[in-house]
């Protein structure tokens, strides 16, 4: 593993997209871009936090997000690694799509059926 990382990210807080959501889309733009690979460990809560300007909340839930992503894991006091992101970028975009919608749908107590129903229909409606 190598050690923490320095990120090259901003928060915009007048721009309409919830903070956590901003860290988020960069973070994991930088994983499916290459520039954060497997091992990298990410900046602490409190430390990415704090460069930003942010409320440690902030970075907890866009690092949970990106959890739910399986672009990271937070391994404890090992602080919070990159795990995913080699591959094809679009289809590792449409698996943290799809990895949100699953834990939305659980949140939601929709049953498997119910999901791929809905899913095969926004696809027939794109066509």
């Amino acid at each position: 593993m190598t050690g923490a990382v320095t990120l090259a990210i901003s928060v915009d807080v007048g721009n309409g997209t919830p903070p956590y959501e901003q860290l988020r889309e960069q973070i994991a733009g930088l994983v499916h871009a290459g520039d954060l690979v497997e091992g990298d460990r990410l900046p602490t809560v409190r430390g990415l936090a704090e460069q930003l300007g942010v409320a440690p909340g902030t970075v907890a839930r866009a690092y949970a997000e990106l959890e739910t992503d399986e672009l990271v894991e937070g391994r404890g006091r090992a602080g919070t690694v990159v795990t995913g992101g080699s591959g094809d970028p679009a289809r590792a975009r449409l698996r943290s799509a799809a990895n949100r919608l699953v834990a939305a749908a659980r949140v939601d107590g929709l049953d498997d059926d119910t999901v791929l129903a809905v899913v095969h229909a926004a696809l027939t409606d794109a066509r």
